[in-house]
Order: structure tokens, then C-alpha cells, then sequence
């Protein structure tokens, strides 16, 4: 038992989450994954891959969480490099997955280095704020040194990937925020990028296709403008027996999967549009997972990434350093706004943007990084239970102390009104 507790530390209520979500996914992937059961002609071979997968990061979340925090501010140094020249190779001859060079194989193993690249961003990013923090914020370099490393790594995972790195922009600019770094450079910054993002969008949804096909860089505009359009366009409006269910199938099959479910869902097993839906074990299993469990299945897999947010939250508000507190925060923002990213998605609320469910979609790369992240939360958490282990150590040591100087001073005045009695008596 002792051994268990010593490998399992850190905050018990991450441990749960942690769990209950590796439960649900192999659950859901398991049902989910009807089509790759289908290619493979192996029933098992998809959920026993995404078990083995699951198993080997939960390895890696009690061997991370059992590493002292401040040593994670070591990993940049050679993750920002690595990444960067993997980025590189991927957008020359990386593996196309449904259009995108995402993908390289190193020894038969098939990774996102983009993976790597938003680890080494959002540590470094957390790194950088606590060495300029001040008394009234960030000092302003902070926010030059930030904004140098993330846009060589946006550019890098943008042309290929654009829903990935506007994430990592996100959560870095809302780490930026609770980094107190100064209003007027996140303001200016806010204008610039405003100010971009509505060319760009006017750019790609306004220019045809044909005209940016053979410029380097922009193969992926033609997807982004039916996306766009599509998202943008009024749905309502096109009578239910002429909608064309094969123009925007993804969409289609997710909303009649959540159209179809209850309250409580068609139960685990039992859904109808795994078999139809594109990447339901991944980019929409979202949608599989309300049509099987239905709104309190849903609900609650909402709840237990806000329950991780706010308890990383209340965990960075208790330490004492400035490191460790920014890196908890930017690593929860980073999974709750990819799973919100995600949900969004599939009940229609956000244009499709292939970004996965956090622990729950089938996944390698990105389910043993996201494993890792879960290793630096519970990691943090327990430097701050040893902290404040050992304040309470020191607090008992100085009350004993205090006690036994009272107890002394007592023992002092006693001897000091007895010797005044003798002397009396013997007067």
C-alpha cells in the first residue's frame, strides 16, 4: 500500500478526472471505431491499439508526476529546436492525412510534431512570465520574447494546421492576461490580430480557389473557404427533403446523431451514425458520445473538463512561485479550450477544425502528450502539498517552541516565588 501511495501523489480529484475520462474513451472509441473494424476486418484491433496507447500513458503520468516541477522549465531548451526542425520536415515530406502534412513516421511510429512544438510554447511561455514578473505585472520584454517564439512556431504548424496553432495563440494570449503583462501591448495586439484575421478570412472566402492553388503555402485555403462557408451559410433555410446530405456529410451525420439522442442516449454500443460519420472515433466522437449517452452524458463530460480547470485553478492560487502556477494554468486552459474547440464542432457551433477530444478521442501522439500534461498538473499539485506540508511543519515547530519557552518562563517564575518563600521563612 505504501508503494501505491508513493507512485499515485499529487491531488486526488485530478486522479479522478484523469480516470473517468480514459474510462469513457475507451468505452466510446470502442463503439466509435466501427469503421476502422470494418477496414482492418479485426473487431479488436482498434480498441486493443487505443488500450495499449491508454496504458502507456498512464505510465507516463505517474513518471512525470513524480519529477519535480522546476525541472520542467528545462524541457524549451531542447523541445523548442527539436520541434522546430520537425515542423520543418513535416511540410516537406510529411505523411498527407485528408490533405494535410500533419503526420511523420520515426521508426514506424506515426507522431504530430505540432504535439511537441504547443508543449514547448506553452512552458516556455509560462517560464518567460515568472522571470520578468514585477510588482505591477510583467515586464515589458516579456511580452517581445513571447511573441517571437510563438509566431515562428505559428508559422510553422499554421499552412498545414490553422485550427492548431490559433489554439496555442489563444491560450498563450490568455496566459499573457493572468501573466499581468500590460494592457496597452495586449491591446495593440489584439487590434493587429483583428485586424488580420478579418483579411485573412475576407481573403480566403472572397478570392476563388484557382487563383492561390500553386502558391506555396496556401493548398489548405480551399478547404478553410468550405468550412467557412459552410458554417456561415443559413442552414434553416433549406427545406429538410433537399438538403444534400453528401455535401457537408461530417455536419450532417453528427447533427442527426445528436438529433436522434435523449436525455439519457441510445446507451454504449448502440449508435447509428459511427457507422456513417467520418472520424468518429476522433474529430466527432463528441457527437457519438451524446447519441450513445445522450445530454448527461454530454453534460457531464463538460463538467469534468471544467471540474480539471477550476481545480488547476485553485492549485496554482496556492503556490508560492510563480513557475509552476503559470505552467498549471496554461496547461488546462490548453486542454479545456481544445475540448470546448472540439464540442463546439460537433453540435454546430464553430466551423469543423479536426481538433480532438483531450483524452477521449483515439489518438497516439496527442493522447500520450495530453498524458504528460496530466503528469505536470499532478506533479504541481504535489510541490504544493509539500509546501504547505512543510509550512505546517515549521508552523508546529514554532508553536512547540513558543510552548516550551512559555513552559520555561513558568517553570522560572515557580522557582523564583519559592526561593522568595524560603527567604521569608528563614528571615
Amino acid at each position: 500500500m505504501d508503494l501505491i501511495k508513493d507512485l499515485f501523489k499529487g491531488d486526488k480529484v485530478i486522479w479522478i478526472i484523469f480516470l473517468f475520462l480514459c474510462l469513457i474513451s475507451i468505452v466510446e472509441v470502442f463503439s466509435a471505431a466501427s469503421t476502422l473494424t470494418y477496414k482492418s476486418g479485426d473487431h479488436w484491433g482498434p480498441i486493443t491499439q487505443h488500450s495499449v496507447i491508454l496504458m502507456v500513458g498512464a505510465f507516463i503520468v505517474v513518471l512525470v508526476h513524480n519529477i519535480p516541477c522546476k525541472y520542467f522549465s528545462v524541457l524549451p531548451f531542447f523541445l523548442l529546436p527539436i520541434s522546430c526542425i520537425l515542423l520543418l520536415i513535416v511540410m516537406v515530406m510529411g505523411n498527407y492525412v485528408n490533405g494535410a502534412a500533419r503526420w511523420m513516421n520515426f521508426f514506424g511510429v506515426q507522431f504530430q510534431p505540432s504535439e511537441l512544438a504547443k508543449m514547448a510554447v506553452i512552458i516556455v511561455t509560462a517560464f518567460i512570465l515568472s522571470k520578468f514578473q514585477e510588482e505591477n505585472g510583467a515586464h515589458p520584454k516579456a511580452f517581445k520574447y513571447i511573441m517571437w517564439i510563438l509566431g515562428i512556431v505559428f508559422i510553422l504548424i499554421a499552412p498545414e494546421n490553422g485550427s492548431t496553432a490559433a489554439l496555442l495563440a489563444g491560450v498563450v494570449f490568455l496566459m499573457m492576461l493572468i501573466g499581468r503583462v500590460p494592457w496597452k501591448q495586449i491591446g495593440k495586439l489584439v487590434g493587429i490580430v483583428g485586424l488580420g484575421l478579418a483579411l485573412l478570412v475576407s481573403v480566403i472566402v472572397i478570392i476563388p480557389p484557382s487563383v492561390y492553388e500553386n502558391i506555396p503555402g496556401t493548398h489548405r485555403f480551399s478547404t478553410w473557404q468550405s468550412r467557412i462557408k459552410g458554417f456561415a451559410e443559413d442552414k434553416g433555410a433549406i427545406p429538410a427533403a433537399k438538403f444534400d446530405i453528401d455535401k457537408d456529410a461530417q455536419i450532417a451525420h453528427a447533427n442527426i446523431a445528436i438529433a436522434t439522442s435523449n436525455i439519457i442516449g441510445k446507451m454504449p454500443g448502440n449508435s447509428v451514425q459511427r457507422d456513417f460519420l467520418s472520424q468518429a472515433f476522433s474529430d466527432f466522437i463528441f457527437a457519438i458520445v451524446i447519441e450513445e449517452l445522450g445530454l448527461l452524458g454530454g453534460a457531464f463530460i463538460v463538467m469534468l473538463y471544467l471540474w480539471l480547470l477550476i481545480r488547476a485553478g485553485r492549485i496554482a492560487k496556492r503556490c508560492d512561485k510563480p513557475f509552476p502556477a503559470f505552467l498549471i494554468m496554461g496547461i488546462a486552459l490548453l486542454l479545456v479550450s481544445q475540448a470546448m474547440l472540439n464540442m463546439m464542432v460537433a453540435v454546430g457551433l464553430f466551423p469543423v477544425t479536426g481538433q480532438p477530444l483531450p483524452l477521449i478521442s483515439k489518438g497516439g501522439t496527442s493522447t500520450l502528450i495530453n498524458c504528460a500534461y496530466i503528469g505536470m498538473i499532478l506533479s504541481v499539485s504535489r510541490y504544493v502539498a509539500s509546501k504547505e506540508e512543510q509550512r505546517m511543519q515549521e508552523e508546529e515547530q514554532m508553536n512547540n517552541e513558543k510552548l516550551q519557552a512559555a513552559a520555561q518562563a513558568l517553570i522560572l517564575q515557580a522557582q523564583e516565588i519559592a526561593n522568595n518563600e524560603n527567604e521569608k521563612e528563614d528571615a
